[in-house]
């Protein structure tokens, strides 16, 4: 188990956690919560053992084997599977313990190191690596291709999946959904749920916290709180212990009151005296409950917008997608849609479907490639990008931002553009004092997207377009921007993998897939139901894709027209040695063509029982490859590849059988000279 008895925790001067006390049994899965700056990431890097606690006690069991995610961005020209497969530091200390012993020239050692890695999983350590990969939303013609040929956010998802791959007991994960969608959650979700050792998690996502969490640890006022259940348990819990803390307080408030009351009444009385006494007595050894002091909760609103046009705009007959070297590259086809003031649109679909190029085409970023947009007269967008906090200039500070968004657009209806004015602007978005002269750079993730936040409110847009705004936003944030959403009068389009959200802001959703936009008729339950029965369908058009190829391949080596092609060659060959034999000799022949013949049979018997027999192997390879892709936990990953990998060697060995008795049989064809 891990435990905290007293433990204190700084940072620099400022003191994280004081006299902190905790215990987290094996196979807990814990979410770790608190406000940004809190501490979790300190508290985190004392479960890594890149920091040591300034006071008590910390503990965890030392034989127990860590895995993370690895905050460094990859740079390496390894391909997908084998950087994954690195994940796995057990298999890669046996390799080289395997490869020490071989280079000396050691048996025994690399018997041992062989059984060794058989009990490690070496035979299905490549299926396991590309299970993860494929389950966080790569395309299996990726597998092969060289990290660096990915951009951030996958490499990220690579970093992941490098954590999952690695054999734990502790399994310690730092906002691990932030460079997902929504289908590779669902999948990491239920991953997670069959994780057996102890589970450490940061994540502002809710949904995501009650889905994976049984223990909540709440970092507070430099405290550890405990709590048993997922993150909505402990919401509930929390609001019940502050409302009673508040209680007992409000009690021991008045009885304080009637106490000093009395005192202050009675103090200058002789005859009252002793029992004045003794009330200040009992205010000394009182123990006081201190006030419920709640943190100031996070909140703003959009501008009521100057306009509302109705249509917000429409797309007729669009194809969407990029131009690369002058070449097209349609990614939505035939995009007919038009979007109303005071829609609420939640925009689904997997990465690389085309999410983000319908909201970048309506955003202006690009342009359709075909087709035409009409925007309605007086629309106003604001726009939040994946990468919009990569555009602030992290050398200037969040006033310097405002001051040149006011130069670039003006001053807007109802704001003006001076300095006092920006300074009580930003305030509202908890920019205060000095920290409105703080450079950019220096900010945490949450701060910069408040911050472009701040820049999308000041501009009092009419449409919304948000493609994934929570990823740097803590949970107190991401419930001011629902609050905010629900109360915008305009029309907001939204991209998100935080269901939460999705939930309380849109009451429609776009589906963008299979090169098209449609409306989704569902809620988002409906679309987990989607994604599960697309990710079948995929399975069995890609296990008929193969069986069709299968079936011509079987189809032209037994066809009737090859046959009869390689007949007359026989033939002839055959004939020409029968010119001038003797009757004698004839006989001869006959009778070794009956042998021969005799010995066929049996060979087309063994034949054919090795068609069928290979027919079902392959059949059920290809079951057990579709199964590796599939959702499974990691001791079935591992039945599941060993199967694989022993119906990979029969097939092999029936294969070179079969092989053996066909060139055998055609010997035996060409020499009595009969198919």
């Amino acid at each position: 188990m891990i435990q905290l008895k007293n433990v204190t925790l700084r940072r620099s001067a400022k003191v994280l956690l004081d006299a902190a006390s905790v215990t987290l049994n094996p196979g807990e899965k814990v979410g770790l919560v608190g406000r940004n700056g809190a501490g979790k990431s300190t508290l985190f890097a004392l479960f890594n053992g890149t920091l040591h606690e300034d006071g008590g006690d910390f503990s965890m069991p030392k034989q127990w084997r860590l895995a993370q995610v690895s905050q460094n961005m990859p740079e390496t020209e390894e391909s997908a599977t084998d950087f994954v497969l690195g994940g796995d530091t057990r298999l890669a200390e046996l390799r080289a313990t395997l490869h020490a012993a071989e280079l000396a020239e050691d048996g025994m050692a690399m018997a041992h190191a062989h059984v060794d890695l058989a009990d490690a999983g070496e035979h299905d350590a490549v299926p396991r690596a590309q299970s993860l990969i494929l389950g966080l939303g790569f395309r299996t013609t990726e597998l092969d291709q060289p990290v660096n040929s990915f951009s951030g956010g996958w490499r990220m998802r690579l970093q992941l999946a490098r954590a999952l791959m690695c054999p734990s007991d502790l399994l310690i994960l730092d906002e691990p959904t932030n460079h997902l969608d929504l289908d590779a959650l669902v999948w990491l979700e239920a991953w997670l749920k069959r994780y057996v050792g102890t589970m450490i998690v940061i994540s502002h996502d809710r949904e995501f916290l009650d889905a994976v969490t049984d223990v909540t640890l709440h970092i507070e006022h430099a405290k550890l709180n405990r709590y048993g259940g997922n993150y909505s348990s402990f919401e509930t819990l929390r609001v019940q212990q502050l409302e009673l803390q508040q209680a007992s307080f409000s009690k021991q408030q008045d009885k304080i009151a009637h106490l000093q009351k009395f005192i202050d009444r009675f103090k200058a009385k002789a005859s009252k005296a002793k029992q004045a006494q003794s009330r200040v007595k009992a205010l000394e050894r009182m123990e006081k409950i201190a006030p419920v002091l709640a943190d100031a909760d996070f909140t703003f609103e959009f501008k009521e917008p100057v306009n509302l046009p109705n249509p917000m705009l429409a797309i007729s007959d669009a194809n969407l997608g990029y131009s690369v070297d002058g070449e097209e590259k349609i990614i939505v086809r035939q995009v007919n849609k038009s979007v109303l003031a005071g829609q609420r649109i939640g925009i689904l679909g997997a990465n690389g479907q085309g999410k983000s190029t319908l909201v970048k085409t309506i955003a202006r970023s690009i342009k359709a490639l075909s087709g035409e947009l009409t925007e309605g007269k007086g629309l106003n967008i604001g726009y939040f990008a994946q990468q919009e906090l990569d555009v602030l200039h992290p050398a200037d500070n969040p006033l310097e931002h405002m001051i040149r968004l006011v130069k670039e657009l003006g001053p807007t209806p109802g704001q003006s553009g001076r300095e006092q004015d920006l300074r009580n602007f930003l305030g509202t978005f908890n920019f205060t004092g000095d920290m409105v002269k703080q450079s950019v750079g220096s900010m945490s993730g949450g701060e910069k997207a408040r911050l472009v936040l701040a820049m999308i409110v000041w501009q009092r847009p009419n449409l919304l377009l948000l493609d994934e705004p929570t990823n740097h936003l803590d949970l107190a944030t991401r419930e001011a921007l629902s609050m905010a959403l629900n109360e915008f009068e305009g029309t907001v389009m939204l991209v998100s993998h935080d269901r939460a959200l999705l939930r309380a802001v849109c009451d429609e959703f776009w589906l963008v897939g299979r090169g098209e936009i449609k409306p989704f008729d569902g809620d988002l339950d409906d679309y987990q139901r989607y994604l599960l029965e697309e990710s079948k369908r995929l399975r069995e058009e890609a296990k008929a894709s193969d069986s069709h190829k299968d079936s011509q391949v079987q189809t032209s080596l037994s066809s009737p027209a090859v046959e009869l092609a390689a007949k007359p060659v026989v033939h002839v060959n055959i004939a020409s040695k029968q010119v001038n034999r003797t009757p004698e000799q004839k006989k001869e022949d006959a009778m070794q063509r009956q042998q021969k013949s005799a010995l066929k049979k049996p060979l087309k018997k063994s034949i054919e029982q090795a068609d069928q027999k290979m027919a079902q192997l392959e059949a059920q390879k290809l079951s057990l490859e579709s199964k590796l892709a599939s959702q499974l936990s990691p001791t079935e990953i591992a039945e599941t590849g060993k199967l694989l990998k022993s119906v990979n060697v029969e097939l092999e060995e029936l294969e070179a059988q079969w092989l053996s008795w066909s060139e055998a049989l055609e010997k035996l064809e060409l020499e009595t000279g009969s198919a």
